[in-house]
């Protein structure tokens, strides 16, 4: 997977970026609620790792919008 590209709305891309931030500062505070992301940190800088994870959230997004889905976390 690459990072988030320049395509598409700015705002939503920035936004996206944002929530990855707050999600970021809450898995530094207790690793152990989502260590996948505690493991990524560890691997890769930390502007990375937030880019990563909004790039992650825009494919779920795009895939529950276009699939008329209702949004399953799995369990793993």
């Amino acid at each position: 997977m690459g990072g988030i590209t320049k395509q598409g709305d700015r705002y939503l891309r920035r936004l996206l970026v944002v929530g990855a931030t707050a999600v970021m500062r809450m898995a530094r505070k207790d690793a152990a609620r989502q260590p996948w992301l505690a493991q990524l940190v560890e691997r890769k800088p930390a502007k990375i790792a937030m880019v990563a994870l909004a790039n992650e959230t825009a494919r779920i997004a795009w895939a529950v919008m276009s699939r008329n889905e209702v949004y399953a976390a799995s369990a793993a």
